[in-house]
């Protein structure tokens, strides 16, 4: 199988899909990999290394797309690589359908085979394509909230540890999953007072048990919620359905219960945003204002660290592609039910039950593409 690796070109994104190491997986089973010049440089990747272990450089974007009979990406499609997407063609990457109707639509049209990062899930329901970067959003949730709590930057001119004979920031975390927990350990580790909210009354047990003493576990309701944030400096949204829109959990009449520059970072913003006043933002403008509450709304935070969230993502995506690659992706499906759980889209059809409500699509069994 040829596998393309296009630059990735969302504003500010310097992953890649595919580390040195991994060309190197893919033709020791046989396969051709094809990299578009440039697209490792972001993370520190040159073109020589890519060759050194096999890849074939290839100068033109079109060329590597039209050529491959599976793309891998980081990053879901933007509307110019809509025409590129082919019948048949798979296109392994994160897609976050839910949180756009155009790239659902635009990927029924192609017929291609998308396969989403997001949502491929583990029998104890984990995700492993997503852990990583949610283990890099969640402890990048705090750092940036910290920044951003700053007076130069809009914020309430709190430092997050506070000093001796001044108080710590407060800091709630909506969620308690990977984004939740390394958001408060992040949080904690820099001295802040910190809140992990959720539903799940055994997820909350096991948190108080492993977590610093300066975090604090609360059953999570919009009571809940109102209550603390009068006091709150900054809040982390960190929840997950997988593949479905986020619940909004504080709605626009909530920030006025906050104090002027408070910071409010969303990491659910993949996925539709949990906050009622969020919208998508980027590394180059990532902030806006709403009712004095500064909003960090950025929708591919682990792209400010590409060196790590490359590593990190390809450890666990490499291995899959070499199945779909070894197979083709209906037999490397029918054999691998977690793997099948990516699936959202095949043939023009949705067969990702969260997808099809999001817009009111017509629902196809994974069975039936199967």
């Amino acid at each position: 199988m040829i596998i393309g690796v296009p630059k990735e070109i969302k504003t500010h994104e310097n992953r890649v899909s595919l580390q040195p190491g991994g060309v190197l997986q893919l033709k020791r089973n046989g396969h051709e990999v094809h990299i578009q010049k440039g697209a490792g440089l972001g993370s520190g990747f040159t073109d020589d290394m890519y060759e050194l272990n096999g890849a074939v450089i290839v100068d033109d974007v079109e060329e590597v797309w039209a050529n491959a009979e599976m793309i891998m990406k980081v990053k879901e499609p933007i509307a110019e690589e809509y025409s590129r997407m082919r019948e048949g063609q798979i296109i392994f990457t994160y897609f976050h359908f839910a949180a756009s109707r155009e790239l659902t639509e635009a990927v029924i049209e192609s017929k291609c085979i998308a396969i989403a990062y997001e949502t491929v899930e583990k029998k104890d329901h984990s995700l492993p394509l997503l852990t990583p970067m949610s283990e890099v959003a969640g402890r990048m949730a705090a750092q940036e909230g910290a920044k951003y709590l700053e007076k130069a930057t809009g914020g309430r001119g709190v430092l997050m540890g506070g000093i001796p004979g001044v108080p710590p920031a407060n800091v709630i975390v909506l969620g308690g999953g990977v984004v939740g927990v390394n958001a408060a350990k992040i949080a904690a580790g820099m001295g802040a007072n910190t809140t992990i909210l959720d539903l799940s009354l055994p997820r909350l047990r096991h948190l108080d048990d492993v977590m610093p003493k300066n975090v604090t576990t609360l059953f999570s309701n919009e009571d809940a919620i109102r209550n603390l944030l009068p006091t709150t400096d900054l809040v982390i949204g960190a929840v997950l359905i997988p593949g479905a829109k986020a619940p909004k959990l504080i709605r626009k009449d909530m920030l006025s219960l906050m104090r002027p520059g408070t910071v409010m970072v969303d990491v659910a913003i993949d996925q539709g945003g949990c906050f009622e006043t969020s919208k998508a933002t980027t590394h180059a403008d990532p902030i806006y204002v709403i009712d004095d509450v500064v909003h960090y709304c950025v929708a591919n935070m682990p792209g400010a660290v590409p060196y790590t969230s490359t590593l990190g993502l390809t450890n666990v995506t490499t291995p899959y592609a070499v199945d779909i690659a070894n197979k083709g992706w209906k037999q490397a499906l029918k054999e691998d039910e977690e793997l099948q759980k990516g699936l959202n889209i095949a043939d023009g059809m949705v067969v990702y039950k969260d997808v099809a409500n999001a817009f009111d699509f017509e629902f196809t069994p994974v069975e039936e593409v199967l």
